[in-house]
């Protein structure tokens, strides 16, 4: 079967991060969306997203093809109802369109003539950007037992203080020394060719994916997710970093979620309880205004590209946008817009010649190629969100 995943209506909700990449791209736990669901089916899927991002994620039509709402995340219940969907015959969750059997264009369905198939089962969905860290707790566990089962973990080197050995999984190449794992809170994932050093603490629930690291006397508390080639130091809590993304200093991230190619410089620190004790507001794209999440607790958002400089203070709920170059003293505003230079004494446009510039020399780094299909979603988003760049 052709397996397709779609952005759905949610897309919005979750700007900056779906400026660059579908929904299905993603992390929370230890793997994207569209990881988990490729693992459970045992095959490749391809995507509904938007034109501008289409040639980095296209979509392959074939005859017959099974089109999934990417901000549902896959359990094993719910896949085997996808699995053994027949023609004209469709999975629902509430009033949600969960899933769905075609043989026509996914512009020509009509649901009236379907079999609609109700799901009674819990589902983990991402929905707000806030749901990436505020349901990752549980996605790590999800994505630990899927990824450990009838396998057996590398030996924990003895030089390591351990609690919840059985909740321990380490990949081959991975490298630890007299850190200290708790994991009597929750797994602790950790990826092949990541590194933990020396005077590191670490709770559960926990997940260092494939070649990130964990620097010298970092101490991180659950459920946190430091993704591919990622870097971090000082204290994090409940964070979720997708990939190639930096924290590599002392400094606090709670309760926050950083995109790819991000920086956080030395010192820097979000807050995440506000001095009432309210809850949060977050910038919503689609609204334009500010958002009450309903949370006690919320930090920091960080489109995919964005940096900031030494001792930045991010207030609670701050949105800094795509390519944003953050930096000064104060406080700067709680919602930056993409491509945008400056701090809280003022900002300006980030024009696209300087910020490809810095994208090319940063993924460089990493061995990374910042090619013409990259510059062109970039250029596409500065494009589309001009106005708001002051």
């Amino acid at each position: 079967m052709n397996y397709i995943l779609y952005d759905g209506a949610v897309r919005n909700n979750l700007l900056p991060f779906t400026f660059t990449r579908p929904v299905a791209d993603i992390r929370i736990g230890i793997l994207t969306i569209r990881e988990k669901w490729e693992k459970f089916l045992g095959a490749t899927t391809t995507t509904i997203t938007e034109e501008y991002l289409s040639e980095k994620y296209p979509m392959v039509e074939l005859e017959e093809n099974v089109m999934i709402n990417a901000s549902f995340l896959p359990n094993p219940e719910l896949v085997e109802l996808i699995e053994n969907l027949q023609e004209n015959q469709a999975v629902i969750y509430g009033d949600e369109m969960v899933a769905f059997f075609t043989t026509n264009s996914q512009d020509e369905v009509d649901f009236d003539s379907y079999d609609l198939i109700e799901f009674e089962g819990d589902i983990l969905t991402v929905e707000h950007t806030w749901d990436i860290f505020q349901k990752n707790d549980a996605a790590i566990r999800a994505d630990f037992d899927l990824l450990t089962e009838d396998r057996e973990s590398e030996p924990i080197p003895a030089t390591v203080n351990v609690l919840g050995a059985e909740n321990i999984f380490i990949e081959e190449g991975a490298v630890l020394n007299f850190c200290t794992l708790n994991a009597s809170t929750g797994p602790i994932y950790i990826g092949r060719n990541a590194e933990i050093m020396e005077g590191s603490v670490i709770r559960g629930p926990f997940a260092l994916c494939e070649e990130a690291q964990v620097k010298l006397a970092t101490k991180i508390y659950g459920a946190t997710t430091v993704g591919p080639h990622c870097r971090v130091g000082g204290e994090v809590n409940n964070s979720v970093m997708f990939a190639y993304s930096n924290k590599g200093h002392d400094g606090f991230l709670g309760n926050a979620v950083l995109g790819e190619w991000c920086n956080i410089g030395a010192d820097s620190n979000n807050s995440n309880l506000k001095n009432n004790y309210e809850s949060v507001k977050l910038w919503n794209y689609e609204t334009e205004r500010f958002e009450n999440t309903g949370l006690q607790f919320c930090g920091l958002m960080m489109g995919d590209h964005a940096k900031c400089g030494i001792n930045t203070m991010f207030n609670t709920g701050t949105v800094v946008g795509v390519s944003a170059n953050v930096f000064g003293a104060g406080f700067p505003r709680n919602y930056i817009p993409n491509f945008t230079w400056g701090g809280a004494q003022g900002t300006q446009a980030y024009l696209p010649k300087k910020a490809f510039e810095t994208a090319k020399i940063v993924m460089s780094r990493r061995h990374v190629d910042f090619d013409e299909m990259e510059q062109a979603i970039l250029q596409h988003v500065f494009d589309e969100t001009k106005e708001w760049q002051k």
